[in-house]
């Protein structure tokens, strides 16, 4: 696990903000969320009593949401052994990738007359810069998640919303492989501006444009991470 106070506080946190919805579906949301923060890493082991007492839910509750993230292939059980957040292979990088394009793309081409609604964008663009000038190199990749969270949220689907969390959720979990996150994360702050500054001039093809480029390098340099891990 991520840094063991670190998790714990914002796994506390999170318990003082539960919402009026099933509580198993919460629980999976938040970790869903922690995982897209990249506060587990791949293989790390989850523990039922810390993460169940720092949540203050029960041990049925907690099993509830590891199988719901079982699902949504974020998690994995090993028998006699418990559960694992997944350790991803390149077919699943280069699916993600796949879905993503599907995604994102038909997003922004589904923009009608400008101006958009960029606020989201603007904040993750402006997070990412910030994290960059402090060095909190995790924070940038969660700026950078965010930032294509947003893209997609701007189709207005929240049936879209939801299922690319959990693909961006998925994403960070390949992030982990990359040897320098600075190296990795920081040029596509810069390209995340691109795009905006393109939205914010009213080209959303132009954007698509950008984008698909941005996507075509992101996973080649991931691809190139996994093959380094393996070789």
């Amino acid at each position: 696990m991520g840094d063991q106070e670190d998790v714990l506080h914002k796994l506390k946190e999170d318990s003082a903000r539960q919402e009026r919805t099933s509580v198993a579906e919460w629980t999976a949301r938040v970790l869903r969320d922690r995982i897209a923060e990249g506060l587990f890493p791949p293989g790390t082991r989850l523990s039922e009593d810390t993460i169940g007492g720092a949540l203050n839910v029960s041990r049925n509750t907690l099993r509830e949401a590891f199988r719901l993230l079982t699902h949504e292939r974020l998690l994995v059980h090993e028998l006699n052994r418990g559960v694992f957040v997944r350790i991803l292979e390149v077919e699943d990088l280069e699916d993600i990738y796949r879905v993503r394009r599907l995604i994102e793309g038909a997003a922004l081409r589904s923009l009608g007359q400008p101006p958009y609604a960029l606020d989201a964008l603007e904040q993750a663009v402006e997070e990412g810069h910030k994290a960059v000038e402090e060095k909190r190199w995790r924070d940038v990749g969660t700026a950078n998640i965010s930032f294509h969270q947003g893209i997609v949220a701007l189709a207005g689907s929240p049936r879209t919303d939801e299922l690319m969390r959990g693909i961006l959720a998925e994403l960070r979990l390949v992030f982990h492989v990359m040897d320098d996150p600075r190296a990795f994360h920081e040029p596509y702050v810069g390209r995340n501006g691109q795009i905006l500054r393109t939205l914010r001039a009213g080209d959303a093809r132009g954007a698509e444009r950008v984008l698909a480029a941005y996507l075509d390098d992101s996973q080649r340099q991931l691809v190139e991470g996994y093959a380094r891990k393996l070789g």
